[in-house]
């Protein structure tokens, strides 16, 4: 027990005392006539009680500073019991008191540090998680843990662990053609179809970043890969033809490097966040955590600088017709900017919350997500939005138009994906399998209006509950529940013919699916978590970035 003086037991009955709602006439012990009744029963306290409770005062301060010395790096103060704790309860319900207490509010701390970093859907949802795992590196993932997890990884992954059978939703014969079947897509677990690594001869990786690489984009036209990084630079990588066994031969691949500032500094206000090539493949757009939009040359010339928004941007795309940029921003609005006049041509201040995405319906419409729950369907010239969408519980994440510009689907951190109409304000669908918040949507490049037109549309979803689920957006209706990685998925792809599907996660691990088998036909591991996957247009490469500054290129041929 913690020795103290006459003078401080005093001081310290005295403060409990008087916390709990009694008088003190004198700081002497054993007059009863100084105390006054009670508040709890109405009844007078002997002085023989006073001995417990300074006992258990004592005791409380001892667990406090223990506490304290726990949670050092704690800002604010924080008491864990209230002194009517200490008049009627024991040292063990004290001790459990605070030690459930304590739970509940680093859990609160942790939840609310993890919602500061995942405000933005294309930069601080992802920057709080890659300063953790480059912690975690840091504090001693060496090589033979890595070797371990890779092996680990390929063992789970040629378990059959594709889908799970509560999730698997069985629909008609006659109604599930989702893929160009008949059958309805029932999957074994006892299948011999075993994924396979990819070997590392057939990847090429990208070093040159010098941060976590956060996003990256193939060119529609051509063999340029581009990256976006926290190093305040994008790079465009000329990728070779061929089998990257091939392209490795030649020496590395051409890079050119888009600084985002001028001379040194320290400062994270550049990073890049977001980019996205025009149609064309001849242009491409960055935006910056410095809230800056600019246009660059595939000879790496910056074309434009962009400046109007007032925080980091979150979202930029091209229209179809590449003559308008769209960028999405913290400051709680959109603006649309005219590339050829290289200025903002217009500016949408709907939302109540940062706007964390926007997405084109066509070359003069658009739809806008926010912190706020809500999505603004708007259009250049009008004042106010067309159309506003009223549905989720928490900030939306993701939005996407299908290929047709028909139908809006959304994913939120409320754990649900919805399919909305322009015919309607009320969802036409909503998902709710997910477990846990949906990071991001992706619509096939099947159906009316695609390449391949005879396959029906589907939708592909991707969690923190480490699963990409499949739905058939005519129906409403779950086909596949992918139950692969280890860790949230943060990205999802299609390829190209729509018969593939790609997934990134933290857990350092690319999978690719088969739409039509529902199960893992290739895997690969790399050495961080991963951000960003993407198909070039031939669909026999994939691009990866990850959060150990590099990015990967791996040939994908079935």
């Amino acid at each position: 027990m913690t020795s103290v003086t006459s003078v401080e037991l005093n001081l310290l009955v005295f403060r409990y005392f008087q916390e709990s709602g009694f008088t003190h006439a004198a700081f002497a012990f054993g007059n009863e006539a100084s105390i006054n009744k009670s508040p709890i029963d109405g009844k007078l306290i002997p002085p023989g009680a006073l001995i417990t409770l300074v006992q258990k005062g004592l005791q409380y301060l001892e667990m406090e500073a223990n506490l304290s010395n726990c949670d050092a790096d704690l800002d604010e103060d924080f008491s864990f019991l209230q002194p009517l704790d200490l008049i009627t309860k024991d040292v063990h319900e004290l001790r459990k008191m605070v030690n459930e207490r304590r739970k509940i509010l680093q859990k609160n701390r942790n939840k609310e540090s993890e919602k500061e970093n995942e405000g933005g859907r294309g930069w601080l949802k992802e920057k709080g998680r890659h300063e953790r795992e480059k912690e975690c590196e840091r504090d001693g993932e060496k090589a033979e843990n890595l070797k371990e997890l890779e092996q680990q990884h390929y063992n789970q992954s040629c378990r059959e662990m594709v889908i799970d059978q509560e999730d698997l939703v069985t629909v008609k014969h006659a109604e599930n053609k989702a893929f160009g079947g008949t059958e309805p897509m029932d999957v074994s677990t006892t299948s011999t179809l075993q994924p396979c690594q990819i070997p590392r001869s057939d990847v090429i990786v990208l070093e040159g970043h010098t941060s976590e690489v956060c996003a990256c984009a193939w060119s529609p036209t051509g063999s340029l890969l581009a990256s976006g990084s926290g190093d305040s630079t994008a790079r465009i990588w000329t990728i070779a033809e061929g089998r990257c066994k091939s392209a490795l031969l030649n020496g590395p691949p051409n890079v050119l490097v888009l600084k985002h500032v001028r001379g040194k500094t320290n400062e994270k206000s550049n990073d890049v966040t977001t980019l996205d090539w025009n149609g064309e493949g001849t242009l491409l757009a960055t935006g910056s955590y410095d809230g800056q939009a600019r246009i660059w040359t595939t000879n790496g010339e910056l074309k434009s600088t962009l400046s109007k928004h007032k925080g980091p941007i979150f979202s930029l795309k091209w229209n179809k017709k590449g003559d308008y940029i769209l960028t999405g921003s913290c400051d709680q609005t959109a603006i649309v900017w005219d590339v050829k006049a290289e200025e903002w041509k217009q500016q949408f201040e709907f939302h109540s919350g940062w706007t964390l995405d926007v997405d084109w319906r066509n070359n003069v419409s658009f739809a806008t997500s926010s912190t706020d729950t809500k999505i603004h369907v708007c259009k250049i010239g009008e004042n106010l939005p067309i159309r506003t969408f009223v549905g989720h519980q928490s900030e939306v994440n993701c939005i996407k138009w299908d290929p047709t510009g028909s139908l809006l689907a959304s994913c939120s951190d409320d754990m649900t994906a919805k399919i909305w109409s322009m015919k309607q304000d009320k969802y036409l669908h909503e998902f709710r399998e997910h477990s846990k918040e949906i990071y991001t949507i992706r619509w096939s490049p099947t159906g009316p209006g695609t390449n391949n037109p005879n396959k029906n549309l589907v939708l592909a979803s991707a969690s923190f509950d480490s699963t990409v689920k499949l739905w058939d957006v005519e129906l409403g209706k779950l086909l596949y529940s992918l139950n692969g990685h280890r860790d949230r998925v943060y990205s999802v792809a299609f390829s190209p013919n729509g018969e593939y599907i790609a997934s990134g996660s933290p857990d350092r691990s690319m999978l690719i699916w088969s739409l039509k088998e529902g199960k893992i036909v290739k895997t690969y591991t790399g050495d961080g978590g991963i951000f960003e996957v993407c198909w070039n247009k031939e669909g026999d490469k994939i691009a990866a970035c990850f959060a150990n500054n590099t990015v990967c290129v791996l040939d994908f041929r079935m």
